[in-house]
Formats: structure tokens, sequence, C-alpha cells
């Protein structure tokens, strides 16, 4: 798993598969304007698959998520000011976590994408920085953890997968795995 999210290893972990993390430092995530928002985590999933160079008994898996709110990215904000300003965006509002997941070996690199539908309650603006300045979610795209506090009293309907909101969806890499005939 070439991820430091702690997220992502803990979600791997749950299917009980053997692994080791390897993360290269400083993968260029950036990606072209035009491409369109659907396809950006796909995009840096497989960024970051052809940075590495595999031994033959290897399975690499990487992955990329995004919080997408009327066709615009929000990724991870980069102060308090910033995660407040998301949540705010997202407070009453549905939005789309779109995670790209790219599954590389010596010969072959497959990928594929999850998107879940998001809809947070209004959130007030003591809720949003009592979230912010108690969970820190700097490093988290659109400023938020859904297994958070912030999940647990906002998050009012969810369509898709929990685990792809989290960043990793699980049950989708699961079932690629089984399709490519990868033992588990």
């Amino acid at each position: 798993m070439a991820s430091n999210s702690p997220r992502r290893r803990e979600l791997l972990a749950g299917l009980g598969l053997s692994y080791e993390i390897r993360v290269i430092a400083g993968i260029d995530e950036s990606y072209p304007l035009n491409l369109p928002v659907a396809e950006i985590p796909l995009f840096i999933s497989q960024k970051k698959a052809e940075a590495y160079t595999l031994t033959d008994a290897e399975l690499l898996i990487t992955a990329d998520t995004i919080v997408c709110l009327d066709n615009q990215v929000l990724g991870k904000p980069k102060d308090n000011a910033e995660a407040c300003q998301m949540l705010t965006m997202l407070s009453g509002r549905t939005h789309q976590v779109i995670t790209g997941v790219t599954l590389k070996t010596t010969g072959w690199m497959h990928s594929f994408s999850s998107t879940s539908n998001v809809t947070f309650t209004q959130l007030t603006a003591e809720e949003i920085e009592y979230y912010v300045k108690t969970y820190h979610p700097l490093d988290k795209a659109g400023a938020y953890g859904i297994q958070e506090w912030i999940g647990h009293i906002g998050v009012t309907r969810l369509e898709g997968s929990y685990f792809n909101v989290m960043g990793l969806p699980v049950q989708r890499l699961y079932s690629e795995l089984k399709k490519l005939n990868i033992k588990i």
C-alpha cells in the first residue's frame, strides 16, 4: 500500500490482507486543469502507481480521494480558517466524494473509481468551529472525516460506500481483486 493515510491502512487491514506500507515522498499530485473533476482521483492514483518500481511478487495499491461540490474540488485545507470555510460550503448541501484506486504489478495496471454522495445538515458556525479546533481536519479532503464527530452529528444522507468517504472503497477493492484472480 502506497499511502500515509492511517484511515486507508485501517480499512485495508479490515480485509485481512497482509501488506506493507511503502511511500515515496514528493510525488507530484497535479493534474491537467481541463480534466473532468470525476477523473481527477483516478489520474492521481495512476500517477502515484507509475512512480513505483516493483518486484515480480508485489501488488501495489494506490489511492486518491477528492471532495467535490458544484464541480469544485475541495482538497486538504491549508489552515483552520480554510477548513471552516469548506465546511460552511458543505453545510446543508450534498457533495460527492470520489476515490480513484490503482492496482499495479510488474505486468499490468488496473484502475477504478468509486463515488459517494454525502448530504450534511445545516451546521452552525459554532459546530464547525468546535469540530475544526477539536479534530484538526487539515489532513482530510473537504476538511472532514465522516467517522469523526462531524459525521456523527452532521451527515443526514449517504448514497454509496461509507468506506469510500473514509478514503478507500474496500468492498469495491475486494471485488476488483477477486475479478483479477488475486488470492486474498
